[in-house]
């Protein structure tokens, strides 16, 4: 439950990046080729009954579709969510954001964010103006969960139809589907109805407040790195074309548990040579790829878990502070 009488409302930072869930196509049953436009503002005015759980203050740090973020804005969020949670009187962050990169901005703020008070990241898959529009109940459900109590120490989080899901695990597992974010085999932490905000697990993965990374403000730019997937027959030329535009770092979305097609060999053995990071990922969507013992030969570290969206994420922080192979796994086995 939300643990809040009427009378001691808690204070909710709503920041607005854009996404479907601020959008509005030009008839009811369109479902594409939307546009965002509503701010943030408008979204809350959208559903009254959110006034019962929060009062609400706002920001509006961006008004786009979510692949269109780049490090300058990612940076920002991660800066005004931090900003907000250092203020006494808020309890909580709740962030609007399109569904296509939501992932990775939820795992970037997972490993950043410096406060145990809850973060919530929320989209939609239907447009604002569709029918049976699913951004109303997202968002007052992405509410519920922010003023939870037992939602503070437990990372970043994201609420999408009903489900309450750890940052690192929540992935967008179809293009349309309402029920588009899905979580592999460690589960989603609980559930969410109305007000009745249930846990049944927790994440034991370091974030937030144990995280090691920070990112000021003297901070513009990320080190860049490619994600490269493989397939049979592939070449050895988007490795060649990664490495000699200057990527600090290789994710390789790899076939199986991990495995390194003849290309993929060559790709590593000439990151290797040019001391570039190279981590091998899957593009299966469930399951782990663990360490081998070929990986310290090639210079290669294993992404466990981590898909090769969120591999980067975390490759890209970890190469901030010059690291070994060593190092590096050890993040990836820890994170």
């Amino acid at each position: 439950m939300s643990n809040y009488s009427s009378e001691q409302r808690p204070v909710v930072a709503l920041i607005g990046t854009g996404g479907t869930i601020a959008s509005v196509a030009g008839v009811e049953t369109q479902l594409s080729d939307y546009t965002v436009s509503n701010d943030v503002g408008s979204l809350i005015q959208a559903v009254p009954a959110l006034q019962s759980l929060a009062v609400f203050e706002f920001e509006q740090v961006c008004n786009i579709e979510s692949h269109g973020i780049g490090d300058a804005l990612l940076l920002r969020i991660a800066h005004r969510v931090n900003a907000w949670l250092a203020l006494e009187h808020v309890s909580a962050v709740v962030i609007t954001h399109g569904t296509d990169t939501l992932e990775e901005t939820a795992y970037f703020l997972n490993l950043v964010v410096k406060s145990e008070k809850p973060v919530v990241l929320v989209g939609a898959m239907r447009p604002s103006s569709a029918l049976s529009a699913d951004g109303p109940l997202n968002l007052f459900h992405a509410v519920s969960a922010a003023v939870c109590r037992e939602s503070v120490g437990k990372g970043v989080l994201v609420v999408m139809n009903d489900r309450i899901i750890a940052a690192r695990h929540a992935t967008k597992g179809h293009t349309t589907n309402v029920d588009a974010f899905v979580v592999p085999e460690q589960g989603c932490l609980g559930v969410v109805s109305g007000l009745d905000v249930q846990y049944f697990n927790a994440p034991l993965r370091r974030h937030t407040t144990r995280s090691e990374f920070c990112v000021d403000h003297a901070l513009q730019s990320l080190p860049p790195v490619d994600i490269i997937y493989d397939y049979q027959g592939a070449g050895t030329h988007l490795y060649e074309a990664s490495l000699g535009a200057g990527a600090r770092g290789i994710v390789l979305a790899a076939t199986g548990n991990g495995s390194l097609s003849p290309a993929a060999l060559a790709g590593a053995t000439m990151a290797l040579g040019q001391g570039v990071a190279f981590v091998r990922a899957s593009r299966v969507w469930q399951g782990s790829v663990r360490p081998s013992q070929r990986d310290g030969q090639l210079g290669v570290v294993a992404a466990q878990s981590l898909n090769p969206q969120k591999a980067r994420v975390l490759l890209r922080l970890a190469l901030l502070e010059p690291r070994d192979r060593v190092s590096l796994q050890r993040l990836f086995d820890e994170y």
